[in-house]
């Protein structure tokens, strides 16, 4: 994992406001497990991001996309999304999403800063992501999969729907294998500075590929 500076916060209440000021400095919360009462604020000396015109789509992925199996959602069930993505698994047994973590993005979301993308088979939850939106701004914060293949249609949905929407930086706070091969690239913290200072100042629209298609929001 790349180094980081971090400083606990359990002597005071994070505020939803006080997270998106965190967010836009480059800065955002974590816990040591699910079960960890306290947060801790993460600052990473090397940023994780995917550049909006650099996603790698593997041939295999585009056989899935191809054949849709999987039905693309936004917004539906974001507290679903975030439960899974808190859960243990078995090449995840743990986790950093606690109950003050849920509580937090669950009051983003209400506030239209925090979305969820949801992939579902016959109506099933079967993977999606979260992130926080902050002008062109997008922080993803976590995905799961229980099907093959499901968090990587959600991120390739996700990124189709920022580059329509005006966005300009998807930030993946680490990069892992995983996102690595989908196009994933690490920027020392002086530069990814820079690309936020900007990005937060943007107009987007996270909604603009719905409105493009006449759905209604």
């Amino acid at each position: 994992m790349a180094r980081m500076n971090n400083s606990r916060s359990q002597d005071f209440t994070i505020t939803p406001q006080m997270l998106l000021k965190a967010y836009a400095c480059g800065i955002f919360p974590m816990a040591d497990s699910a079960d960890d009462p306290d947060l801790f604020w993460v600052e990473p000396e090397i940023r994780g991001i995917i550049p909006l015109d650099g996603l790698h789509v593997p041939r295999s992925l585009k056989k899935t996309l191809r054949r849709s199996r999987f039905e693309i959602t936004v917004d539906r069930d974001f507290d679903g999304v975030v439960a899974a993505c808190a859960e243990a698994t078995q090449d995840r047994p743990k986790t950093w999403i606690n109950a003050r973590i849920r509580r937090l993005y669950g009051e983003l979301h209400r506030m239209g800063n925090c979305h969820s993308v949801e992939c579902r088979i016959d109506g099933e939850l079967v993977g999606g992501l979260y992130g926080v939106s902050l002008g062109a701004a997008f922080f993803g914060e976590s995905m799961f999969s229980r099907v093959a293949d499901a968090s990587k249609v959600a991120l390739v949905h996700l990124v189709e729907r920022l580059s329509v929407g005006g966005f300009t930086l998807l930030d993946t706070q680490f990069t892992t294998p995983h996102l690595v091969r989908l196009g994933a690239v690490e920027v020392p913290r002086k530069r990814y500075n820079k690309m936020l200072e900007r990005a937060v100042t943007l107009p987007a629209d996270f909604f603009a590929i719905d409105r493009q298609a006449g759905k209604d929001l």
